[in-house]
């Protein structure tokens, strides 16, 4: 139970988390990871509800991978972003995550859309983890202005919008889930694995985990086989490393919150 650098396999690196760094957008989160750094931005924007969910909102992701390391450059970087999108979707579409209802402003006609984009800015290893948190971070500080639809005599309908910055809805992040990736290395398996125990690993699995420690989806990656043994000890150990991981982002959340608009931006971005 020790790794290169001195963790229990069950040990995540340090993560510095903050929220609120990009000031046009409805929410932000920026997530460092080891070496791993994530920024994501989300805007809600008015859409039309979807023809199949008349009386919900949706979010729609979009993944840029920065080209800082070779294999990330040109069609790479590409296929990783799609990679990351698809699972996103994925992870994010269980039933409760978010409330979709609420993002409803007036069923079959317009709603809220929230789009989610993720610029990985350094991969540093264990980058859906890295994301997954800070997508979580970028919900819990995601403000959407509140809506007042109008109707006159006739049946239109006008749509208007609050001015005041503080007259907001905000997202619940209770049943949001965070990946917890676990890599298996000879008989062993990790969790938040480094580059070079990535490459050391020929599978790993996703596993997302809600706060309470249910698994809503999980994917299976790297082209090794996994054992039905081995796949159960990887669930538990998700589900143990997933709920403790919830407990410290929401107490970091919670403490970045109660500091209010004076914290300073410690960030690159400060």
């Amino acid at each position: 139970d020790l790794r290169v650098d001195g963790r229990g396999c069950e040990d995540y690196r340090c993560a510095e988390v903050e929220t609120d760094v990009v000031s046009n957008t409805s929410g932000s989160a920026r997530v460092k990871l080891g070496e791993t750094d994530i920024l994501v931005g989300i805007k809600a924007e008015m859409g039309t509800p979807k023809l199949e969910k008349p009386d919900e909102g949706y979010l729609e992701f979009f993944v840029d991978c920065s080209s800082n390391s070779p294999e990330l450059e040109g069609r790479g970087g590409e296929e990783l972003g799609t990679d990351i999108a698809n699972t996103l979707y994925r992870v994010f579409s269980c039933e409760n995550c978010v409330d979709l209802k609420s993002l409803c402003i007036n069923p079959k006609e317009h709603c809220w859309v929230l789009y989610v984009d993720v610029l990985l800015l350094e991969c540093g290893g264990n980058i859906f983890d890295a994301i997954s948190i800070a997508v979580k971070a970028a919900l819990f500080n995601t403000r959407i202005p509140k809506v007042r639809v109008l109707e006159d005599e006739e049946g239109t309908k006008e749509i208007e919008l609050s001015d005041d910055p503080y007259d907001c809805i905000r997202l619940s992040v209770d049943e949001v889930p965070c990946v917890v990736t676990l890599s298996k290395i000879g008989y062993r398996h990790v969790v938040d694995a480094t580059l070079q125990e990535e490459a050391c690993s020929l599978a790993s699995l996703l596993i997302s985990v809600t706060s309470k420690g249910a698994i809503t989806s999980m994917k299976k990656v790297g082209k090794g086989s996994l054992d039905p043994e081995s796949i159960f000890e990887m669930m538990e150990t998700g589900q143990r490393v997933g709920k403790s991981l919830h407990i410290a982002l929401q107490k970091i959340l919670d403490e970045e919150e109660s500091l209010g608009t004076s914290r300073p931006k410690v960030g690159f971005l400060g």
